[in-house]
C-alpha cells in the first residue's frame, strides 16, 4: 500500500507532508490520515477549491490566476510552494485540475496539473489529462498520482 509506505518512509526520515487541493477535494490527505500513525508526518492539509481560498489561504497570486488560470502549472507551483510556506511541513504536493463535466478546447475536462515542493529542493510540476473518464475516475487518478508523486519525493 503505497499510503503506508509514504507514512513510514517520511516517519523515518523525519520529513513532514502537506497538502494543497482543489479538484481532489481533501483525497490526498485522507488516504494519507487513513493510516494509524499519520499524525506524526502528516501536518495539515489545504483544500483550496476557489480562487479566493488559493489566495487566501496559500498566498496564489491573484495575477497569476488571471493570466493562466486556476488549471495550471503556474498555479499547482505557487499553491505547493504556499502550502510550505503557511505550514511547519518539508514536503507538498498540489493538484488543480478540471475533474468535470465540462471543461474548454483549450483546458478539457480530465487535466489537472500537480507540483511538488521540498525544502531545499526546486519545486517541480506536472500536467496529466486523463480524458472524460468522469468526475470520479479523474479524482480518483488525480490522488493516486499525488500519492505516488510524494513516494517518489520521500526517494530521493
Amino acid at each position: 500500500m503505497i499510503t503506508k509506505d509514504i507514512i513510514e518512509t517520511a516517519r523515518a526520515r523525519g520529513v513532514r507532508i502537506t497538502t494543497a487541493e482543489s479538484c481532489t477535494g481533501g483525497m490526498v490527505a485522507v488516504a494519507l490520515t487513513d493510516i494509524p500513525g499519520a499524525s506524526t508526518v502528516v501536518e495539515r492539509g489545504f483544500v483550496s477549491y476557489s480562487n479566493d481560498a488559493k489566495i487566501e489561504m496559500l498566498g496564489v497570486s491573484p495575477d497569476t490566476l488571471s493570466a493562466v488560470g486556476a488549471v495550471s502549472e503556474a498555479v499547482a507551483r505557487e499553491m505547493a510552494e504556499g502550502a510550505l510556506a503557511h505550514s511547519h511541513a518539508d514536503l507538498a504536493v498540489a493538484i488543480t485540475g478540471i475533474a468535470g463535466p465540462g471543461g474548454s478546447e483549450h483546458k478539457p475536462e480530465g487535466r489537472v496539473c500537480f507540483s511538488v515542493a521540498r525544502t531545499g529542493q526546486p519545486t517541480r510540476t506536472e500536467t496529466h489529462d486523463y480524458g472524460a473518464q468522469g468526475r470520479d475516475m479523474v479524482r480518483q487518478h488525480a490522488r493516486d498520482h499525488a500519492l505516488s508523486l510524494l513516494s517518489i519525493a520521500l526517494q530521493q
